[in-house]
């Protein structure tokens, strides 16, 4: 199993189209959840560790081409050491960022460089306040990963959170790194997303609130509503929170108000889940908590803040429903008959099609377990595909040329994840281009429809 995994590592690192996927993660990532919600009062930067200088190379190109290919403000920059060859050109960091080695420290304070791709440069001794966000892609182990984390907890007076999105580590072995520094556990274990619905049906199930407290007291918070509006709805639960007749459930509720407002914060930051009930509910116990009473252990200055500073959370808070209510309201229906520009297929016979044409031109490939992969193709793969924002959002305004390009973008994304799970059909998606044409037009005729 060892020896598969590191196999499999090595082709992922070593593939281009891979490397390009994940760049692609980590500019949207970047702009969604750092960009959009104002860390470090709109100024914070990033940095990609990666494993080699030749791939530093190959993402900082993919990096900064995906960034033209959205049309965005920022630019990267590179840093390694010496010069290498790219693609048959001797290549150095001053000729692919255009200014000396030395001010590569100065450039990132300014605009437009917003991220640092760099190959064991930067990753010790380096003093960035402004540097928020961290795109791992290196195996770390022992002090070297303690000093490369640790390259984010500069202080500055508008950080209040870090974030590492790793491609390469698990919890374990950064905790082991960590562990010989500290003189309690740094990290847990993964986290599950779906303990969240777990949490939200423990939370309903004890009647402290009601969705129509949540959507009132959430529809006035983004309102800009005073205190003297929100702080009756919340007095109405805590109310029922004192009758609850054991205090173990009181303890239960609240811990498990906690979790869920601390997991759902964690995940939002990485997945996009567009679920407009989750976030009104996570600002809802967000405001919640503080105001019940808490066991005797607890410290009781814990909270004051984020009861008193309702302005600045609010901000962010409103940017953050706004993508995610876009989600719910953005979903397409199926474009109707008489508009002339589509025609709808009944589901059993497009799912039919595909799979005759499947079997028909790559029936002969040695799969492993061939009826999961039919399966991935006919159902699993076009309904994540179907379900990507940006591709909703091209069908949504009848153009089926931008709508294509968004496709193959959401499908490039649903192939990565598939990686670990499925390499069978991961590398035919990267390595064979005639599989690859035959999957982007199925998928695409499946989820949005037969052009006329």
């Amino acid at each position: 199993m060892k020896r598969a995994s590191k196999k499999l590592r090595t082709f992922v690192e070593g593939n281009e189209h891979a490397i390009r996927l994940k760049a692609e993660i980590m500019v949207d990532h970047f702009h969604s959840q750092v960009i959009a919600k104002h860390k470090l009062g709109g100024q914070a930067r990033s940095m990609v560790v990666t494993s080699s200088i030749s791939r530093c190379i190959e993402y900082f190109h993919a990096i900064s081409t995906y960034l033209a290919d959205c049309k965005s403000p920022y630019k990267a920059i590179v840093a390694f050491s010496g010069e290498h060859e790219y693609k048959g050109i001797k290549v150095t960091e001053v000729s692919l960022n255009g200014f000396p080695s030395k001010d590569i420290a100065d450039h990132i304070q300014e605009d437009p460089n917003r991220i640092l791709v760099v190959a064991d440069k930067f990753q010790t001794g380096y003093d960035e306040p402004l540097l928020h966000t961290m795109y791992v892609d290196k195996t770390l182990s022992g002090v070297k990963a303690v000093q490369t984390l640790s390259r984010l907890n500069r202080a500055h007076p508008a950080k209040r959170d870090a974030f590492v999105l790793d491609f390469a580590n698990d919890a374990e072995g950064i905790e082991r790194a960590f562990a010989p520094y500290y003189r309690t556990t740094v990290l847990s274990q993964e986290t599950d997303p779906n303990k969240l619905h777990d949490l939200v049906s423990e939370l309903n199930g004890f009647a402290v609130y009601t969705q129509e407290s949540v959507d009132k007291f959430v529809k006035l918070y983004l309102a800009g509503a005073e205190r003297d509006q929100l702080d009756p709805i919340l007095d109405t639960c805590v109310a029922e929170y004192l009758e609850m007749p054991e205090e173990e459930d009181q303890v239960t509720f609240k811990g498990s108000a906690k979790a869920f407002a601390r997991t759902y914060n964690f995940l939002s930051t990485v997945m996009p889940f567009g679920v407009a009930a989750w976030e009104k509910l996570s600002i809802f116990l967000d405001h919640l908590v503080p105001k019940l009473p808490a066991p005797r252990e607890d410290d009781l200055s814990a909270g004051i803040l984020e009861t008193i500073d309702m302005e600045s959370y609010r901000l962010e808070k409103r940017e953050v429903m706004r993508i995610a209510l876009a989600d719910e309201e953005g979903a397409v229906e199926p474009v109707p008959a008489s508009s002339g520009g589509h025609i709808t297929e009944p589901e059993l016979d497009r799912l039919s099609a595909i799979l005759q044409s499947f079997n028909d031109l790559f029936g002969n490939i040695p799969w492993t377990d061939e009826d999961r992969v039919q399966h991935l193709i006919t159902e699993e793969i076009p309904r994540k595909v179907a379900e990507d924002e940006a591709y909703q959002n091209a069908k949504m305004n009848n153009d089926p040329a931008n709508a294509r390009v968004e496709h193959d973008r959401a499908l490039a994304r649903v192939m990565l994840a598939l990686v670990s799970d499925d390499t069978e059909l991961f590398k035919q998606f990267s390595d064979n281009d005639g599989f690859k044409r035959w999957l982007s037009d199925a998928t695409f005729r499946s989820t949005y429809g037969k052009i006329a």
